[in-house]
């Protein structure tokens, strides 16, 4: 699907399939960044805070919505960036989270606006109690035609 700038839609909505967060994801994450920390690592150091238990790297599960809204390629777009990240709520092992997205604003592009302009599309991830665990804006650098 190729889809140009003039052809998004402010308020088109996306939901993402729902992922279950495992020990092993948080572990694999944790060898790719080397964010070892205890938080994410060492239950027995967790029981003793506030928050009891193993948490996900805010990274991971960042990387795991934006994973699960890459549903289809669009050769004319391309990610930009992020803006706006917010880890709202701790995400533990064995929750089940998922991504939910709307196309908020489209803006030219400043040094090439006859090429080029962005969508934002702003992200909420939700955890299997529909909490909101992390928001996001993702930014689409896309092309005009």
């Amino acid at each position: 699907m190729r889809q140009v700038w003039s052809e998004f839609v402010i308020g088109s909505k996306r939901v993402g399939p729902t992922r279950t967060i495992t020990a092993d994801d948080i572990l694999i994450h944790a060898k790719e960044t080397g964010d070892f920390y205890p938080h994410h690592m060492d239950a027995e150091w967790c029981a003793t805070q506030p928050f009891k238990k193993r948490m996900a790297h805010g990274t991971l599960v960042l990387s795991v919505a934006v994973g699960s809204l890459a549903d289809e390629i669009n050769e004319a777009a391309m990610s930009y960036g992020y803006d706006r990240v917010r880890f709202i709520a701790p995400v533990y092992i064995d929750d089940t989270i998922q991504a939910h997205s709307e196309i908020v604003a489209q803006r030219e592009h400043v040094k090439n606006p006859e090429k080029y302009g962005f969508i934002d599309e702003d992200v909420v991830v939700t955890n299997q109690n529909n909490e909101t665990v992390m928001v996001f804006t993702h930014i689409y650098l896309v092309d005009k035609s």
